[in-house]
């Protein structure tokens, strides 16, 4: 597995504690006190380091290419998911998958950015970065929950929208802005939850959701660490800085108001036990559907409005 840098002290140490056993095994030795003493001190260590990260290190769990994927979720934390395909424009864009599903025993709409852990599926899901005929599946698919009367369950995972000449040709930013006024109109609850990266309009093309929910290390912000970086700073080496700067992990976001819940991860984040981190997602999301129902579309409507509308400080003349 993938080892990030400020992991290494907690790796050293599993590699003594299993030189440990390995000895303990082979030459037939109790070394149980000796096992005992390693295996506190490693748990001690990885509580050190994730319960103190940086900005900058989550931003590095976030990307991890072990991390779950979209399509992981589904698979973990949802039943009877049966995909859907197409915007009925162009054609289907394979980094925004989208489906029905089960909840436990809530039938939803399934819609997020898929990435690739190899290069042969980073290229099949253009490493999660969606076309504008993705956006307008999403959209298609979402206004097909709402004749239903179907909760909406977004996960975005992107650097952000795909900017190749294509996309433009085909007026990426257009399919965005849609979704973003659509989105806002929709008379059936919506959940969107941040998995992993959250990138600029590519993430906000599906996020416009009465409830935005972020897993612990996952970060979403108008722009990446280092691109901030190259601007700022003029280089890429000052992303920790930028990091830190930008408020851009889910502690800070929930200390801004901006998002609505953190959902915990296992320690080490969600890539150590990919079961467990989609159990949570899964509770999470059933609990806020729940208390969504209860409202009438007007309560709805009207909350999901205000909540939006008091992002930010104006002050006038």
């Amino acid at each position: 597995m993938q080892l990030l840098e400020f992991e290494k002290p907690a790796a050293d140490l599993e590699r003594e504690l299993e030189k440990l056993r390995t000895k303990s095994t082979s030459q037939n030795i109790d070394m149980s006190e000796e096992i005992a003493t390693m295996e506190r001190k490693l748990e001690e260590t990885r509580m050190h380091l994730y319960q103190n990260l940086t900005p900058w290190q989550r931003v590095q769990i976030a990307r991890h290419t072990h991390r779950p994927f979209m399509l992981d979720y589904v698979a973990l934390a949802f039943t009877d998911f049966f995909e859907l395909h197409g915007d009925r424009h162009f054609g289907d864009d394979l980094s925004m998958p989208a489906g029905l599903a089960k909840c436990g025993e809530q039938r939803v709409l399934v819609i997020g950015h898929q990435k690739g852990r190899d290069t042969k599926e980073n290229l099949k899901r253009n490493f999660g970065s969606a076309h504008p005929e993705g956006y307008r599946k999403a959209m298609r698919l979402m206004k097909l929950a709402e004749k239903f009367g179907i909760p909406i369950v977004t996960m975005i995972d992107t650097p952000g929208a795909f900017p190749g000449i294509g996309a433009e040709e085909r007026n990426i930013a257009e399919a965005i802005a849609h979704n973003l006024r659509e989105m806002m109109l929709l008379e059936v609850p919506v959940v969107a939850v941040v998995l992993g990266e959250g990138g600029s309009g590519g993430a906000l093309g599906i996020g416009v959701a009465d409830r935005v929910l972020m897993l612990e290390n996952a970060y979403y912000s108008v722009i990446s660490p280092e691109g901030c970086a190259a601007i700022l700073w003029k280089h890429r080496k000052h992303a920790p800085e930028a990091a830190e700067a930008m408020k851009l992990v889910a502690p800070d976001l929930m200390k801004l108001g901006l998002i609505d819940g953190v959902i915990p991860e296992p320690v080490g984040g969600a890539h150590h036990n990919h079961q467990m981190a989609a159990d949570a997602l899964r509770s999470e999301v059933l609990r806020q559907i729940e208390q969504l129902k209860t409202l009438t579309t007007e309560e709805l409507l009207e909350q999901r409005y205000q909540k939006f509308r008091s992002f930010g400080d104006w002050q006038g003349k």
